[in-house]
This record gives structure tokens, C-alpha cells and sequence, in this order.
């Protein structure tokens, strides 16, 4: 809202915010927030990210706009092209910069900064803050202000459990934990691109109402699977870390961990889609051996020992779960597992942000 208030006075045509964000999900997000937020002014916004047809962008940029949201790649080929005018920008935004940085975007980053004016304000906006991006702060802003908005750790509304299994028997532990699970909208998350398609195709294949979402399939392909997640048509979407990106869905009742994440702050990116709006919610996640030393770092943030659970009625063959779990386990009564199926059909629907902002002069 402030940098639409300051784009309403003064020139207009020429890019005078620009917006950077590492997917295409997120930067088209933006953009509608800006049109909406912007819809009784005569502030334009123009998206600029690769997949589709760089020729309509052009056209559109030529146009005129005042704000630009753009993913770097597209962004430094268009600059690279004289598509794109920065020598005027007076705010620059890099959202999610923490994933920018996992991502590999670091060095496109830098490569931009150089194509803006030295004299701007400048704001990042993640939902975690590490040293990369503390240091690109300290490089590029003179007097920065910090604004830490909560403690850079998973809602407290969420629950967290881990499943020790071995890696082969994973996808029959999903099968087995949907049919046992009361659920609304599922979030599952996978390490790679292939695990997700084919883990999605196999969900569809028992009649469940799943759709992939990753980095291979096109723009328009990703697109439909959000909006499909959003408006009903799916119940369960399988995604990657970096393509679940800027999902903004509402009322995602599970986060399913198939492969456990990379990092600490992944995991917290991951489980902040559900227990959203002080409702409650459920991060569940699959463990194998080699996970236990980042379980650790994830129970240090939490500060409390997650609990381990072995599924009931599920066939581990010759593994045995407790053996995986490392201490002692509390001493609690069983749980009780309720018996209602998953429903497969139903409509049923059962940023923390930390800001970096300053002027550079």
C-alpha cells in the first residue's frame, strides 16, 4: 500500500517499482495483489517471467507500467535486450529472498543491483532471515532497520509428528495414513521433480483427487494444478519446495513430508502452509535413518522433542520403527488412531514476515 500511495504522485509509464521473485506462482500473486490494491488508480503493474511469451511482456512494458514484478532470469534477459528501462526505479522489493538465495539466484541479484540506481529504498521481505542474506543487507543497504515480526520458527498452531520408515515402504505409509486420516486439503512434499509426477499419477490412479506440481510441467500446467488445489478440484497436491513457492491456499488441514526437507527453514516454509489464521494444523513427516540430524536441528528450533509414531495396522515387514527413534520415548498411553476413511471425493474443508528495509545514498 505505501508504494502504491507513492506511485500515484509523480511520473507515470516508466518502471519505478520493481519486484523480484523467485517463481512465476509468486510474481503472478503479487501482481493481482497489486491490481486489486490498485484498481482505483491509474498505477499499471506488468509481470515478467520466463515460460511464456516474452514478445507480449515487451508490448505490455512498452505500454508503460510503474511497477514490474519480475523473476530474475526473465528480468536480466530483458535488460540484457534494452526491453526493460531500471535506470529509474525508486523501490526495489526482493520477496522471499531467503529461497532466492537456495535457489541460486544470489548472483542474478547482484547482477540487477547493478541496473537500479545506487539512490532507492530498498526492502527484502523472508519468512526466515540467514546469513546470506543478513550479509547481501549489509552490502548493499546503508543503516538498515530490521523489522522481526514473531520468532523464525512453525506456528504453534501446528502439530508435528515423524514416522520412521524405511524409504521403500513410503508410498504404501501415504496410501495407509490417507485411508486412516480425516482430511481436508493435503499438502505433500517430495525432494524431486520425478517423485512428485509419479507420486501424484499414483494417487490418481487409487481415486484420489491429486495433481502434481513441479518445475518441469509449463506455466499454465502449474497454474491450473493451484488453482485446482484452491478451488476444490484437487484435495491433494504433490509438490517441490521450490515450484510450492508462493501457493497462497487457504485451509490446508495436512502437511505431508514424504522426503524430509533440506534445511531447518525449509521445513518451517513448508509446515507455514497449514495451521494458518489461529486455525490448527498438521505437519506429518516420513523418516528415514539418514534424517535424525536434521530432526534434531528441527526439535532444537521447536524447542521440544517431536513425537514418533508407528502407524496402526501398517505392515513394516521386518522394520521396526522404534529402533529409527533415537532417546527415550515419553511416557504416555497409546494413541488411538480414528478409523474414518479419507474421503476421496469430498469439497469438505477441514508470513510470519521479517522485512529489511533502508535507503541506500
Amino acid at each position: 500500500m505505501p508504494i502504491l500511495q507513492r506511485l500515484t504522485k509523480g511520473p507515470s509509464r516508466r518502471v519505478r517499482a520493481l519486484i523480484v521473485a523467485p517463481t512465476r506462482e509468486l510474481a503472478e500473486q503479487i501482481h493481482q495483489a497489486s491490481v486489486d490494491l490498485g484498481k482505483n488508480t491509474r498505477v499499471r503493474s506488468v509481470t515478467v517471467y520466463g515460460g511464456v511469451s516474452k514478445s507480449r511482456q515487451i508490448k505490455a512494458l512498452r505500454r508503460g507500467a510503474e511497477i514490474v514484478v519480475a523473476c530474475p532470469g526473465r528480468l536480466l534477459d530483458l535488460a540484457n535486450d534494452r526491453s526493460i528501462d531500471l535506470s529509474r526505479v525508486e523501490v526495489l522489493v526482493l520477496d522471499e529472498a531467503d529461497r532466492m538465495c537456495d535457489m541460486g539466484f544470489l548472483p542474478d541479484i547482484r547482477r540487477i543491483l547493478k541496473l537500479v540506481p545506487a539512490r532507492r529504498q530498498t526492502l527484502f521481505f523472508s519468512a526466515t532471515m540467514p546469513k546470506d542474506i543478513r550479509r547481501l543487507a549489509d552490502s548493499i543497504l546503508k543503516d538498515p532497520v530490521t523489522v522481526q515480526i514473531g520468532l523464525i520458527a512453525p506456528a504453534k498452531t501446528v502439530s508435528h509428528a515423524l514416522y520412521p520408515v524405511s524409504q521403500g515402504l513410503k508410498k504404501k505409509l501415504l496410501l495407509t495414513t490417507l485411508e486412516q486420516t480425516a482430511t481436508g486439503r493435503v499438502l505433500v512434499f517430495t525432494r524431486t521433480k520425478h517423485r512428485a509426477r509419479n507420486l501424484a499419477r499414483d494417487l490418481a490412479k487409487r481415486k484420489y483427487r491429486a495433481a502434481p506440481l513441479q518445475g518441469n510441467m509449463s506455466q499454465n500446467q502449474r497454474q491450473a494444478a493451484i488453482n485446482g488445489f484452491r478451488d476444490g478440484k484437487y484435495d491433494i497436491l504433490v509438490a517441490t519446495d521450490i515450484a510450492a513457492r508462493g501457493i497462497d491456499v487457504k485451509d490446508i488441514s495436512h502437511v505431508i513430508n514424504f522426503d524430509m526437507p533440506d534445511t531447518v527453514d525449509a521445513y518451517t516454509h513448508r509446515i507455514g502452509r497449514t495451521g494458518r489464521a489461529h486455525k490448527s494444523g498438521k505437519a506429518l513427516t516420513f523418516m528415514t535413518r539418514g534424517d535424525e540430524p536434521l530432526v534434531r536441528a528441527i526439535e532444537k528450533v521447536l524447542g521440544k522433542r517431536i513425537e514418533r509414531r508407528r502407524l496402526s495396522g501398517f505392515n513394516y515387514g521386518g522394520f521396526v520403527p522404534e529402533n529409527q527413534s533415537q532417546g527415550k520415548r515419553p511416557n504416555q498411553p497409546p494413541r488411538t488412531r480414528s478409523k474414518r476413511k479419507h474421503n476421496r471425493g469430498r469439497n469438505s474443508r477441514e508470513r510470519r514476515a521479517t522485512a529489511t528495509l533502508g535507503d541506500r545514498n
